[in-house]
């Protein structure tokens, strides 16, 4: 049945695989659970209700990814943009988060409703392939600053932006000896690498007292705080467009990036470069979105960590289920699923950061018209420190160096509309 479902022999994979890729991204984005909450609650909302929330989001966005597109993404609320609902959007509202979840759902509604259309899916496949595999480097390397900053490497500096961090950490040594585990592992052939290395720093934090599991099991936390608490009517009637919009457009980059990485990193773009099932890939997403507003998370969207689960093995949307399972049984043993440090899963977010550099050698460096775009894209995402950003900066350097070079007809009406949009954008913010 499985097989007949997920085709899982034409995608040259095996159930256990698919389970240990499905265990590998639920370890490596499995801190959303504790970040989520700790973000949302400077606004006011309960910490156990948005924890509940967040499970509940992350394994329905990840269950209709890999029941309905079949395609090995997981999903929860987005880093990014649970920031930008908490330190932007609720205090320009006075800290009424309930309003501000209101424009999640309302982003989410039209991203739904654009998503059932074909324009969603037409703008997707319409980005340039030097820009695809720009996005997929750009988010490898925010990924390594990530992957850097939770191993202690890197830290922030007043005066150099970033600074090494404090080597006799032995938290930075367990880091960096499951980095080379995992890639001597990987150069093995061994498909549990990430999750060996992942385990095997776990391990090592508890012998060294740097982690500890507080209990087996709990009962889930209430959710009435924050489910169904939004203020829809008050966001449709006050008319926030900026912020609706902003919501929108960020979501829409961010997936886009995300699900392109993650497919080519998977193998599995067809021919031309487009992505399988775009379209279901898509509603799965935003309907996500809607679903964890109602439940009371800022929007649910493709996580890249997705990238660690397609590089043990995981093919198929059967990844994506597991990783929907693991987020429920979270519900419960939420003491022991946080015993997984952030530094322990550092090092695997550096090793899928190698592997997604690898798609610039397919770029025409020749071409400067395709090559410096795709680098200021690759460079910007982690420089400016947002997906969203890196590739909307990326699409305006395209439309504007192709259009002066006099090559406009490279131009797709969608790259052009996104690089007009997010130009918008910034003069909006500039101007606020």
């Amino acid at each position: 049945m499985l097989e007949r479902f997920f085709a899982l022999n034409a995608r040259g994979t095996r159930l256990e695989r698919e389970a240990v890729a499905g265990l590998t991204t639920f370890l490596t984005m499995a801190y959303v659970m504790f970040v989520n909450p700790q973000i949302l609650a400077t606004t006011g909302m309960d910490t156990g209700a948005v924890f509940v929330a967040t499970c509940l989001a992350a394994a329905f966005g990840s269950l209709v990814m890999g029941l309905y597109a079949n395609l090995p993404i997981a999903l929860a609320p987005g880093m990014g943009l649970n920031a930008y609902f908490a330190f932007l959007v609720a205090p320009q509202f006075h800290g009424n988060w309930r309003l501000a979840l209101g424009c999640v759902l309302l982003s989410g509604i039209c991203a739904v409703a654009i998503s059932a259309s074909p324009l969603r899916n037409w703008f997707i496949n319409a980005i340039p392939q030097s820009l695809k595999l720009a996005m997929a480097a750009g988010i490898g390397f925010f990924l390594a600053l990530i992957g850097f900053e939770n191993a202690g490497l890197v830290k922030a500096s007043p005066t150099t932006l970033l600074e090494a961090g404090n080597f006799a950490d032995p938290k930075l040594w367990i880091a960096t000896t499951s980095f080379v585990v995992i890639a001597a592992l990987a150069i093995h052939r061994v498909r549990a690498a990430i999750l060996i290395g992942i385990l095997g720093a776990t391990l090592a934090a508890a012998g060294a007292g740097l982690t500890e599991i507080r209990g087996i099991a709990s009962f889930p936390p209430p959710l009435t705080p924050t489910f169904l608490e939004m203020d829809l009517a008050g966001a449709v009637a006050l008319g926030p467009i900026v912020i609706v919009f902003t919501f929108l457009l960020v979501d829409l980059l961010d997936t886009s990036g995300t699900l392109t990485a993650v497919a080519h990193q998977a193998g599995i773009l067809d021919a031309a470069g487009r992505l399988p099932n775009a379209r279901r890939a898509l509603i799965a997403d935003s309907s996500a979105t809607v679903i964890g507003a109602l439940l009371g998370t800022s929007s649910t969207t493709s996580y890249i960590e997705s990238a660690a689960g397609v590089q043990a093995g995981g093919r198929t949307g059967l990844t994506a289920v597991v990783v929907a399972g693991l987020f429920l049984l979270s519900l419960f043993f939420a003491p022991l699923a946080g015993a997984v440090p952030t530094f322990a899963t550092a090092p695997a977010l550096i090793f899928v950061a190698a592997l997604m550099a690898r798609g610039l050698v397919e770029i025409d460096w020749n071409d400067l018209s395709e090559a410096t775009p795709a680098l200021v894209t690759a460079l910007a995402i982690p420089f400016t420190f947002s997906i969203a950003s890196g590739i909307g900066l990326g699409f305006i350097a395209y439309t504007a160096i192709k259009i002066l070079s006099g090559r406009g007809r490279d131009v797709s009406l969608a790259v052009a509309a996104i690089a007009v949009l997010f130009a918008v954008k910034l003069a909006l913010q500039t101007g606020g």
